[in-house]
């Protein structure tokens, strides 16, 4: 793990880079600039999974030094059980400073109500706003009079051409078009372009409907194995960005870097310095 000293200075030589070549027109005339003064309408935050391999205590003080209090919490972090200690677990990444946007990925694979309500009731205990989840069309069809008795939202997860329920989010909203307005999407943009469906496109469609993004990036467009930090792919997260600003998109970013799990902090460093260079250079602070 490198130290902080050095992961700073990646964060300013990462920030001033970006700055500099993520749009057209950017100059390094705009680095002498002012800071932007405009609030960031983007919430940047993290997906736990990329921290997979660390305990609590690693991932709040990893989520410290990226200085987001965003998090989406995987149940490596938010053991699902003992439910009575739920709660508390939760409250403890709060006193920490974090909201906890959404919990996920959950998989639903059983078309059974007790598997579906004990989830549910894990969200619930951990006063969690929506599940980013993995159901099949079958479980979904069910997991709706759920969402109706809990008020909690579902963001379906697409994940790629391997995934054959929910591949691409256009997927995703075949199958809810006419479902409680409280199911949505969280696209994966990774993912999404795996399939050849154009991220910003599938952002424009979900509209309303989408609740969540998990954002990567790839150097080739079909490979699940040319992930790398974003900004050194082809992702167009400056065009994804205005996209989500132009339908006033309320919810998270949350960054799911699934590469080098066990020294994970260099590539997250970078891709929020790119992240937050493509706000500064659309004029917002992030």
């Amino acid at each position: 793990m490198k130290t902080l000293l050095s992961r700073r200075a990646l964060v300013r030589s990462t920030s001033m880079l970006a700055a500099s070549t993520l749009l057209p027109g950017i100059t390094s005339s705009l680095l002498a600039q002012p800071r932007p003064q405009t609030a960031s309408p983007i919430r940047l935050g993290i997906a736990s999974y990329t921290f997979r391999n660390f305990d609590q205590a690693h991932l709040i003080t990893f989520m410290k030094e990226l200085k987001t209090p965003w998090l989406n919490l995987k149940d490596m972090h938010l053991h699902m059980e003992p439910l009575d200690q739920v709660k508390a677990r939760a409250d403890e990444y709060r006193a920490a400073g974090f909201t906890l946007t959404a919990a996920g990925n959950v998989t639903f694979a059983k078309d059974d109500d007790a598997d579906i309500r004990s989830k549910f009731e894990y969200i619930k205990a951990a006063g969690i706003p929506i599940i980013v989840c993995a159901p099949t069309h079958q479980v979904l069809v069910r997991m709706e009079k759920f969402v109706k008795e809990y008020n909690i939202r579902l963001a379906i997860h697409n994940h790629g051409p391997e995934d054959k329920e929910f591949a691409s989010p256009l997927d995703v909203l075949a199958a809810i078009k006419t479902m409680d307005q409280r199911i949505g999407c969280c696209i994966d943009i990774g993912h999404t372009m795996r399939t050849g469906t154009d991220p910003v496109e599938a952002i424009r469609k979900a509209g309303p409907r989408l609740f969540d993004v998990h954002a990567k990036d790839l150097a080739i467009a079909n490979d699940k194995e040319s992930q790398v930090a974003v900004g050194d792919g082809i992702m167009p997260i400056p065009a994804i960005f205005k996209a989500l600003i132009d339908q006033k998109y309320a919810g998270c970013v949350d960054l799911e870097y699934e590469i080098h799990g066990d020294d994970p902090m260099p590539g997250v460093i970078k891709s929020f310095a790119y992240m937050r260079g493509v706000l500064a250079g659309m004029g917002y602070k992030a």
